[in-house]
């Protein structure tokens, strides 16, 4: 995976700094929605048959969109297909999204809990974990019943894990090791 991280790389950073002179939210949106439709396995597809031109697959592409395309985006989908390169969109929107936190101070808060969430739950949870990171934080919450209770809170490579399943795991280790 290293390698598609230092292919999309370059392309990252130069349609960040495209969108860093424009308006960086709807760049943003833009940036997501070309990774999204990129990721789907017909794309995939289509973007590897060697049997069709390079406009017609970067017309297909951009047809696919539901956003409007600038001039600027067009020719960066246009570069992408004549390069190859349309499959690696996953990981250039990934990568573009990392540069939009680090410049706004914010991050991503990927929360598992055991359970639904209410919105003043998570709401309340943010704004401790806002704290305690100290940056602004854009909460995903998937549910895991595993975790028996709790939650697990992945912010960047820090990990905060308050999960029952893993007291458990920590009663274990420590009885198994006396």
């Amino acid at each position: 995976m290293a390698e598609l991280a230092t292919i999309a790389r370059p392309y990252a950073e130069a349609l960040f700094r495209v969108a860093k002179s424009g308006n960086l939210a709807a760049w943003s949106d833009l940036v997501s929605e070309m990774a999204h439709v990129a990721a789907h396995p017909d794309v995939q597809a289509l973007s590897r048959n060697p049997n069709l031109s390079d406009k017609l697959v970067a017309d297909t592409f951009m047809a696919a969109l539901k956003s409007p395309l600038t001039d600027e985006a067009k020719n960066f989908i246009n570069m992408l297909v004549e390069n190859g390169r349309v499959t690696l969109l996953p990981e250039i929107g990934a990568q573009f999204h990392v540069l939009k936190n680090a410049q706004e101070g914010a991050a991503d808060a990927e929360i598992v809990s055991a359970f639904a969430i209410s919105d003043a739950q998570l709401n309340e949870l943010v704004a401790t974990l806002e704290k305690k990171f100290g940056r602004k934080l854009t909460p995903s919450v998937t549910v895991d019943p595993a975790l028996i209770g709790g939650v697990r809170v992945v912010v960047g490579d820090e990990v905060l894990d308050t999960s029952v399943r893993a007291k458990l795991q920590q009663m274990h280790v420590a009885l198994t090791a006396a």
